[in-house]
């Protein structure tokens, strides 16, 4: 297997990494602040190793097979991973490589764990970064959702191939230059709104800017400690709760409507699906605040709909600290880390679809047991589920609890008591952000974990989003065959 093509296109990304360097570089030197140094100096050390791939990639095949898909997948978040997390090692934080990593691969994954604090007095330019991080690592994370994986066969993504709806001859866009063009408008056009309404709505420019950028990723990255609770606005929360829902839909269906069927979205099986969750937890856990408090019903549903689209979103974004509400709501927010978004999104979880399919599959194995001689094929938007996508999405659902077992058993020897280790391992493969306890909880973050801990968790959130498979088929003999 030659790896040319493999190292042009991570050059290629290493340069546009390099290059968004520059935009951080320029607002501290706008603000007069002198840790532009370190954006140049990382954006020299990335733009000369792309260079140096780029040199010696010269003249590579421009086909690439399946087995070099997984590995350029893989790699080539790493290696964003690891130049993205320069600024935060040259900056004056006095933080190692361990942090500067897991902040910068949080980043990009959209999970929005952090181990910085003093955010509302870091340099601008380090603020902005980490919102570019997790913009960037947005965009991507929709590409390789409605084109790679589908191919891959992880999980039952292979239902996403963007088909027409009517015609199956006919695809969405012919040509991948299309349809990254559609996915990046349809991003700038969201955060654009984003933006606007939260500027309107009483936020500064700055914070305005970056927050649209983390909000319409499903990241979580905030300019403040006290995270979007610091504006205390109720038409700022709804704002976050419109946007963060709105990324965690499946732009491939974005696409369709806007194209040619503008009920598409809509009519969506999976988008029915994941909005009527929604609807249902805001009502139950509503209620549940009002009896036992004394708010009304508006704060109580606003404080509800932000926090709780925050965690399904996998966004990360906290207005208090919901763990204080009580047992019933602590018990809730853990359950309601595993969902996630839908497929094609930003949004990280086990995803709609999945449990959708899971559901039908339940619905069939109980009737079957009931009618032993009946015929009862498990239905989803109204096609049956062929056998390798039931296949397919058990597996995954056995690997993914397995991934999350295994690692909070590493956080544990490592030295985590259960609470953090088990809900940090959850976090992390779910690419939600916060999790339980004082430590992690929303009002904490992870600066104090050991570096053990760290780089365990990193790899949690690596495998979280590229859905687990792509990483360990590479651990296989038959991948490095020729």
């Amino acid at each position: 297997m030659t790896f040319g093509i493999v190292t042009l296109a991570i050059g290629y990304m290493l340069g546009i990494l390099g290059l968004a360097m520059i935009v951080p570089a320029l607002v501290d030197l706008a603000w007069g602040h002198p840790d532009w140094h370190s954006f140049a100096l990382s954006a020299l050390f990335t733009l000369f190793a792309a260079g140096t791939l780029v040199l010696a990639s010269r003249g590579s095949s421009s086909s690439m097979s399946l087995r070099q898909g997984f590995i350029l997948t893989v790699v080539s978040w790493l290696t964003a991973s690891m130049f993205g997390a320069l600024p935060f090692l040259f900056a004056e934080l006095r933080i190692g490589f361990a942090d500067s990593f897991f902040e910068a691969i949080s980043g990009l994954t959209t999970t929005g764990s952090t181990v910085l604090s003093g955010l509302d007095t870091l340099p601008p330019g380090l603020l902005v970064w980490r919102s570019m991080l997790q913009w960037i690592g947005g965009v991507g994370i929709i590409v390789m959702g409605i084109v790679m994986l589908p191919f891959l066969r992880v999980g039952g993504m292979q239902l996403f191939r963007l088909e027409s709806s009517d015609r199956s001859s006919e695809k969405v866009l012919p040509r991948p230059g299309q349809l990254a063009a559609w996915i990046g408008g349809i991003y700038v056009v969201l955060t654009l709104a984003c933006s606007l309404l939260y500027f309107v709505f009483g936020m500064s420019g700055f914070d305005a800017i970056n927050h649209a950028m983390t909000t319409v990723s499903t990241g979580g990255y905030s300019t403040h400690d006290a995270s979007l609770g610091y504006f205390g606005s109720p038409a700022i929360y709804w704002t976050a709760t419109l946007f963060m829902l709105l990324g965690a839909l499946p732009f491939g269906i974005y696409i369709v409507t806007a194209r040619r069927d503008s009920l598409a979205l809509l009519r969506d099986t999976q988008v029915q699906g994941f909005l009527g969750l929604i609807a249902a937890v805001w009502l139950a856990l509503t209620l549940w605040r009002i009896a036992s408090g004394t708010e009304d019903w508006f704060s109580a549903l606003t404080a509800v709909a932000v926090n709780t689209a925050s965690v399904i979103t996998t966004t990360g974004f906290a207005t208090e600290d919901y763990t204080l509400w009580g047992s019933a709501a602590v018990g809730s927010f853990f359950m309601l880390t595993f969902l996630g978004g839908c497929a094609g999104s930003t949004s990280g979880g086990f995803k709609t679809y999945r449990l959708q399919i899971a559901f039908a599959m339940l619905v069939q194995s109980l009737r079957s047991t009931l009618t032993p001689h009946g015929v009862f094929p498990a239905r989803y938007g109204g096609r049956k589920v062929e056998s390798d996508v039931r296949e397919s999405v058990a597996g995954f659902a056995m690997l993914y609890a397995l991934t999350i077992a295994g690692l909070a058993l590493v956080l544990s020897f490592i030295g985590l008591d259960f609470d953090t280790a088990v809900s940090g391992a959850l976090t992390a493969v779910a690419n939600v952000g916060p999790g339980i306890g004082s430590e992690i909880g929303p009002a904490g973050n992870f600066a104090d974990l050991p570096d053990a801990a760290k780089w365990a968790l990193s790899l949690g959130m690596l495998l979280g989003r590229l859905e687990i498979v792509t990483v360990l088929v590479l651990l296989t003999p038959e991948s490095w065959r020729r």
